[in-house]
């Protein structure tokens, strides 16, 4: 017969440990392949990401160089070049903020070059993809507005450059915006719209330019 050993806890933990550290071992050796392959994907991700990283990045540098080409070449009276240009930035950086600036500008100059059927599209084109820059989307509105007022269509001038005044009733072209609207009105023949803003004018722009300019924009259109 065989004495019985009693184990102590310590040694019944020790065996334990043993026992998993040889499983574990024999399962490193069985699946060594896994294990270097997955590894190896785990450095790729890494490598992949800090590439993609930088490449953003130099993208992004990319497009602000040309950014301030096209605006060069706008300034300089190239206004097709810095069309061409503006609209690769459109294309090739969809979200980013140069993209944006780009699509304004495209308005912009195409409403200086009297194109003002391209112009609209242009503004309604920012104002459908951006909505965080309150002035600038003032602005859009304010150009559909001009084009229109530049093709005869008074009526809806008018009411686009509510609309721009609306969008940033704060901002530092909100009078002038309201005193095209009375323009306009007067021009359609709609006196009492134009009545309308004159009263928004003298209430939140009292003794203003832009207050004393349309009341005198309404007299000498209706004699009153």
């Amino acid at each position: 017969m065989y004495n019985k050993v009693k184990l102590t806890k310590r040694q019944i933990k020790e065996d334990k440990f043993m026992a998993f550290m040889l499983t574990s071992k024999q399962q490193v050796t069985d699946n060594w392949q896994f294990v270097v392959i997955g590894a190896i994907v785990l450095i790729l991700v890494l490598v992949g990401a800090v590439y993609y990283s930088n490449s953003q990045a130099l993208k992004a540098a990319e497009g602000v160089a040309r950014y301030d080409q096209a605006v060069s070449e706008y300034r300089s009276g190239s206004n097709q070049v810095a069309l061409l240009n503006f609209s690769q930035i459109v294309e090739e950086h969809s979200g980013e903020l140069i993209a944006e600036r780009s699509t304004l500008m495209m308005g912009k100059i195409n409403y200086e070059l009297r194109n003002y059927s391209e112009a609209i599209r242009f503004f309604e084109m920012y104002l459908s993809s951006y909505s965080g820059d309150l002035l600038n989307r003032s602005v859009a509105y304010a150009g559909i507005a001009g084009s229109h007022e530049n093709n005869g269509e008074y009526q809806q001038a008018g009411e686009k450059f509510i609309v721009a005044y609306q969008e940033n009733i704060d901002g530092p072209l909100a009078g002038d915006y309201l005193v095209a609207a009375v323009r306009n009105y007067l021009e359609a023949g709609n006196t009492a719209g134009a009545s309308d803003q004159i009263d928004i004018l003298e209430e939140k722009f009292t003794g203003t330019i832009p207050a004393i300019a349309a009341r005198r924009l309404f007299s000498e259109k209706t004699g009153g």
